[in-house]
């Protein structure tokens, strides 16, 4: 018979269902059946996400069919006070498994974000990412800005979809397309382009940081902290911040 140790160690390496798992199964040992349940409730929690995932790559084949190139767009940074707005487009292919686990990027970790923009990058038919400065944030006001920022971004992209779907936001282009509330928890399309969008910034703001460490551009990536108001106070502002938002309009 196999020690506890032994069998823990094995279903920690173990993936997928196996025979030898049987007798595990109705192994009566206080540490067997704790790592058996273990094992089931990280089997349960994969098959979550498969699910989840099936269910983003249905919603996004409701738009033009199995066959369709979908585009999601989506965009990351219209409330910090500095730094730009960036937006994505992104057609990911029919087969998607290496996604499984691919989330609005506002629930995932840094690093889970960091790992899945690499895999959305290498498995992508096309993706573009747009960067719509603070000096055209205040010339155009945020709204248009972040709308044309998409714009560019779709028709950006070297193969041209047959629909777009866009987080919360219609476009002025000519390709159908369809506005989704929270679309970046509903749609996969969308949430890689959220991840895109968000790793994008967050690395452009934190080569800012090492520009004027004193505003913490790192910590806060440009949003209203207690932190960047009272740098803002102390320093004033610089050129990337967004003249146009209170308090900096009022300065």
């Amino acid at each position: 018979m196999k020690t506890i140790k032994e069998i823990t160690a094995a279903l920690k390496m173990a993936e997928d269902w196996q025979e030898w798992m049987t007798a595990v199964a109705v192994d009566e040992r206080a540490g067997v059946q704790k790592a058996w349940l273990s094992w089931k409730k990280r089997q349960d929690r994969k098959q979550q996400l498969i699910d989840e995932h099936q269910a983003k790559i249905d919603f996004d084949h409701l738009y033009g069919g199995n066959d369709a190139l979908i585009a999601g767009v989506d965009e990351a940074g219209r409330g910090p006070l500095a730094g730009p707005v960036v937006t994505a487009a992104v057609i990911l292919p029919k087969n998607c498994e290496a996604l499984v686990g691919l989330n609005d990027s506002k629930q995932l970790t840094k690093e889970k974000r960091n790992a899945f923009a690499s895999l959305v990058k290498e498995h992508a038919i096309s993706y573009f990412i747009h960067f719509q400065s603070a000096k055209n944030i205040d010339e155009l006001n945020i709204y248009e800005a972040t709308k044309q920022s998409m714009k560019t971004s779709v028709e950006s992209l070297s193969i041209k979809p047959n629909f777009v779907l866009v987080d919360a936001m219609t476009l002025p282009i000519a390709i159908p397309q369809e506005s989704i509330i929270k679309g970046d928890a509903k749609s996969l399309a969308i949430a890689a382009a959220s991840i895109l969008a968000k790793t994008a910034r967050d690395d452009y703001m934190e080569q800012l940081d090492k520009d004027f460490p004193m505003y913490g551009f790192a910590q806060h990536a440009g949003y209203g902290t207690k932190q960047h108001l009272e740098a803002l106070e102390t320093f004033g502002p610089t050129i990337h911040h967004r003249k146009s938002f209170e308090p900096i309009k009022s300065m």
